[in-house]
C-alpha cells in the first residue's frame, strides 16, 4: 500500500494502521532506552514534558483527524531526535560531538539540528492539519506552516526560559543548552524558519513534478 500524503483524502484508522503500531512500539522502546541511558533524570523529564503532551494530543484527537502517513512519518522522525537530543541534554550529545570534530566547530550544534528539523519535519504535517481539518483554500496552507512554526519556534523559546528560571534552576544551563551563545535564542528560531521554508518548497516542487508523471 502506498504511503498516502496531505492531499489524500483516505486515512487508515489506528487498529489498521500497521505503520503507525510500529512507529508506536519504536517510539516507547526508544524513550524507555533513552531513560534508562540518562545521566540527569531532572533534564529528561523537563525535555519531554512537551513530549508527553505531544503525544497525548496526537492520541486524544486521533478519531477525529487522522494525519496522512507522509505526516506521522515526519513526526516520528522529529520525535526521536528530540529523545536522543535529551538522554545527553542537547549541548552534550555524542552525535553533535562528533560533528563538532569532523568539521572542526566551535560548539555541539546538535540542537541546532533539532531545531531546524522543527520546521523542515514539522511544516508539511501542520499542512496536512490546515488543508484537511480546516480545509482552508490551498494558498494559505503552504504560507500558514512557516508562520506558524515561527510562532512555535518563539513560544517555545519563551516557555523554555520560564521552566528553566521558575521550576528547573539548577538544571537551567543544561537546559537552555545555549552554550554561552547570546544570540542562540534567535539562531534556533531563524534555523525553524529556513526548516520551514525550505519543507514547503521541496514539497511543492515534488507536488508539481509527481502530477506530471
Amino acid at each position: 500500500m502506498p504511503i498516502s500524503t496531505a492531499s489524500d483524502a483516505i486515512r487508515i484508522p489506528f487498529r489498521q494502521h500497521t505503520m503507525l503500531k510500529i512507529f508506536l512500539v519504536l517510539f516507547f522502546v526508544a524513550w524507555a532506552i533513552t531513560f534508562m541511558g540518562t545521566t540527569d533524570r531532572a533534564n529528561w523529564i523537563t525535555e519531554n514534558t512537551l513530549t508527553m503532551v505531544f503525544i497525548g494530543g496526537l492520541v486524544i484527537s486521533h478519531r477525529r483527524f487522522k494525519f496522512s502517513d507522509a505526516s506521522y512519518a515526519l513526526m516520528f522522525v522529529y520525535i526521536l531526535l528530540h529523545i536522543y537530543g535529551a538522554m545527553y541534554t542537547y549541548a552534550e550529545n555524542p552525535l553533535g560531538y562528533w560533528l563538532q570534530d569532523l568539521f572542526n566547530g566551535e560548539r555541539n550544534h546538535y540542537d541546532r539540528i533539532v531545531h531546524f528539523s522543527f520546521g523542515f519535519l514539522l511544516a508539511y504535517p501542520l499542512r496536512d492539519y490546515f488543508l484537511n481539518h480546516f480545509h482552508w483554500p490551498r494558498w494559505v496552507c503552504w504560507v500558514l506552516p512557516v508562520e506558524i512554526t515561527m510562532s512555535f519556534s518563539a513560544a517555545y523559546e519563551l516557555i523554555e526560559w520560564a521552566v528553566a528560571d521558575v521550576f528547573f534552576p539548577a538544571q537551567g544551563a543544561a537546559y537552555l543548552g545555549s552554550q554561552g551563545d547570546v544570540w542562540d535564542a534567535q539562531k534556533d528560531m531563524g534555523l525553524a524558519f529556513s526548516g520551514a521554508v525550505l519543507s514547503m518548497l521541496l514539497a511543492s516542487s515534488l507536488k508539481r513534478v509527481l502530477s506530471k508523471v
